[in-house]
C-alpha cells in the first residue's frame, strides 16, 4: 500500500515555457497582478504577496516556440485560488478588459472556476472555493462534484 502524502503539502510554484518573455510577464504581472520578484535574461520569477515565487516563466527551451497541437501530453491548466468572490471578480474584470477571451467557466459545487488560456496558449483557470461546509456530499459523506454552469456576468456583477 502506497503512503499517502504529508496533509499539509502543497504545490508551491509553477514554471512555464514561455515563447516571449515580456509578453507572459504582461499578462501575468500586468494583466493579472503578480508582482516581479527577479528577472533574468531568460526567465522571470513572479509571486503574490513578496514570496519568492509562485510562479516561474522562461524560454531556456522555447523562445520563439509556438504553443503545442492539441491532442499532446503537456500540462492542461494552472489554476490560481483567489480568496474570495470579489477578488475572483475582480481577476475576471481585468481579464476581460485587457482583451482575453473567456473560454469556458463553471460552478463545481466546490468552487466556481474561469477558463482561458494565456498568451502562449497554456490553460489558466482562475477559481474560488466555496466553504468547506457546503461542498455537495452524498449520503456517506463521499465528495460528489458538479459540472453545473457559471454565471460569469453575474460574478462580474460583484467586482470592484
Amino acid at each position: 500500500m502506497t503512503t499517502p502524502v504529508h496533509p499539509k503539502t502543497s504545490i508551491g510554484h509553477v514554471h512555464l515555457k514561455v515563447a516571449d518573455l515580456d509578453r507572459a510577464i504582461g499578462f501575468y504581472s500586468g494583466v493579472l497582478g503578480f508582482e516581479l520578484q527577479q528577472r533574468f535574461e531568460s526567465a522571470a520569477f513572479l509571486s503574490a504577496g513578496g514570496y519568492h515565487h509562485h510562479l516561474g516563466l522562461n524560454t531556456w527551451d522555447s523562445l520563439g516556440g509556438s504553443p503545442a497541437p492539441k491532442g499532446h501530453t503537456g500540462l492542461f491548466h494552472t489554476a490560481f485560488l483567489y480568496p474570495d468572490r470579489e477578488q475572483l471578480a475582480d481577476a475576471v474584470r481585468r481579464v476581460t478588459e485587457a482583451g482575453y477571451e473567456i473560454e469556458g467557466s463553471a460552478d463545481h459545487g466546490v468552487s466556481e472556476a474561469v477558463y482561458l488560456s494565456d498568451p502562449d496558449g497554456n490553460g489558466v483557470e482562475l477559481y474560488r472555493d466555496l466553504p468547506e461546509g457546503d461542498w455537495p456530499r452524498d449520503t456517506n459523506g463521499d465528495l460528489k462534484m458538479i459540472n453545473a454552469p457559471l454565471d460569469v456576468d453575474a460574478l462580474l456583477s460583484e467586482a470592484p
